[in-house]
C-alpha cells in the first residue's frame, strides 16, 4: 500500500446518507439549496464571520474575487503558491507582478510589494502559505498609503486563526479551497469572504450569472455555485474539524522530534499564527539533495509532494516582474511530506528514517551530488 502526500477525510458514509436521502426526498440538487444555506450558517459560525459564500471552487472564489473589486491593470502578487492564484489574475485580464518572498516564513515580502506599486498597480493578492499568515499589518499599509485593495488567497488556511480571529477575516476579501485534498473539504469547493455587506451582494450575483431574479440580471455573471452534494459533504466535515487538526498536530511533532537533527529547515509559522498542520513542508540544502530523498521514498512506496513547484515567475504567460531569487530557490528545495489524519505514527518514524538515512549517507542513494 503507498503513502500519499495526503488522503481525504471521509465521515461515516451513513452519516453521508442520511442527507442524501433528504436530497431525494426534495429533489433540489442545486441552485442555492438548503444544505448550501445551512452549510454557509455553519461556516460562520464555526468561523466567526458575518458574510461568506460558497462557491463551486476556490479558483472560482479568486476569479470572482477579482472582478467585484473591479480591478484592473497590475495585481502584485507572490510566485511561491499554487498555480491557481497567478492563472486567475491572468484570466481576468489583468497583469501579474510578482514579488519575491521572505526566506523565513515563505509568504510574499511586504518591502518588495512597495518597491513594485506603478501607477498601473490595483491590487495585492497574497497567499497565507501552507496556512502560514502573511504580514497583513504591513501589507494593510502599504495598501492604504497606494489606495489599493487587497486579496488573501487562504487555500490552505482553514481553522487558521491570527491575532485570535479567523485568517479569512483580513484584506477587503479572502478565498478558501475546499478541494477533497484540504483540511476541511467539501469533495470540490471554495468560498469568499469579506466585511462589507455591499461586496458581498455584488460577489452573491457574480456568482450565479447575475441573476437579481429569473428574469432581471444585476450584473455579469459565471456559474460559480455549489451543488447540494458537495454541501452535504462539508455539513459532515466540519463538526471534525478540530479533531482533525489536533491528529495532525500529534504527526508533525512527531516529525519534528524525528527530523530535528537532520540539515533541513521548516518554515517559520508567523507570530499571533495558530496553525493548522495543513502540510508539513521541509527544505533541504539543494535540488539534488531533494531529488535523491524524492527517490528513496518513492523506492518504499511513499509519494511527498514538489510544492509549491516550479516557481510561478517561470511560468510562459507571466510578464514582467522584479527577479524572485528567494522563491526561485525555495521552490527547488522544498518538499511536503505525507501529512494527514489517518498517518500512523509508526508510518511517520518510517518516513523520517528514509529521510535521514538519505541524508546521511548520499552516496548510497540512487542519485550522486
Amino acid at each position: 500500500m503507498s503513502i500519499n502526500v495526503t488522503l481525504p477525510f471521509l465521515p461515516p458514509i451513513e452519516e453521508y446518507s442520511v442527507y442524501l436521502k433528504d436530497i431525494w426526498r426534495r429533489n433540489w440538487l442545486t441552485n442555492n439549496g438548503p444544505l448550501v444555506n445551512q452549510l454557509e450558517l455553519k461556516l460562520k459560525d464555526f468561523l466567526g464571520l458575518n458574510h461568506l459564500l460558497f462557491t463551486c471552487n476556490g479558483t472560482v472564489a479568486l476569479q470572482i474575487a477579482i472582478k467585484a473589486l473591479g480591478l484592473k491593470g497590475e495585481i502584485i502578487t507572490t510566485p511561491f503558491s499554487y498555480v491557481a492564484t497567478t492563472s486567475s489574475i491572468v484570466w481576468e485580464g489583468c497583469q501579474p507582478v510578482m514579488v519575491d518572498i521572505n526566506s523565513d516564513s515563505l509568504t510574499i515580502d511586504p518591502s518588495q510589494i512597495e518597491r513594485a506599486v506603478t501607477r498601473q498597480t490595483s491590487a495585492i493578492l497574497a497567499t497565507h502559505v501552507y496556512g502560514n499568515a502573511c504580514d497583513v499589518g504591513a501589507i494593510g499599509e502599504i495598501a492604504a498609503r497606494h489606495g489599493l485593495k487587497v486579496i488573501y488567497d487562504g487555500a490552505h488556511g482553514f481553522g487558521v486563526k491570527l491575532h485570535g480571529k479567523s485568517i479569512f477575516a483580513y484584506g477587503d476579501i479572502s478565498t478558501a479551497s475546499f478541494h477533497a485534498t484540504k483540511l476541511f473539504h467539501t469533495i470540490e469547493g471554495g468560498a469568499v469572504f469579506c466585511s462589507c455587506p455591499e461586496l458581498l451582494k455584488k460577489m452573491a450575483l457574480h456568482r450565479n450569472f447575475g441573476h437579481v431574479s429569473p428574469t432581471e440580471f444585476g450584473d455579469v455573471g459565471i456559474n460559480g455555485k455549489n451543488s447540494e452534494f458537495h454541501a452535504a459533504m462539508g455539513l459532515c466535515n466540519i463538526s471534525r474539524v478540530h479533531t482533525l487538526i489536533a491528529a495532525r498536530g500529534k504527526l508533525v511533532a512527531r516529525y519534528e522530534s524525528n527530523l530535528a537533527r537532520q540539515p533541513i529547515k521548516r518554515p517559520a509559522i508567523a507570530d499571533g499564527c495558530e496553525h493548522n498542520h495543513a502540510y508539513f513542508p521541509v527544505i533541504l540544502d539543494s535540488e539534488p539533495t531533494l531529488k535523491r530523498v524524492v527517490y528513496e521514498l518513492n523506492r518504499h512506496g511513499i509519494y511527498p509532494r514538489r510544492y509549491f513547484y516550479p516557481s510561478l515567475d517561470e511560468l510562459a504567460y507571466v510578464g514582467r516582474g522584479s527577479p524572485v531569487p528567494v522563491s526561485r530557490d525555495i521552490s527547488r528545495r522544498i518538499l511536503c511530506l505525507p501529512l494527514y489524519h489517518s498517518l500512523s505514527i509508526e508510518e511517520v518514524d518510517m518516513i523520517c528514517r528514509i529521510v535521514a538515512r538519505t541524508l546521511t549517507y548520499p552516496e548510497a542513494h540512487g542519485l550522486s551530488r
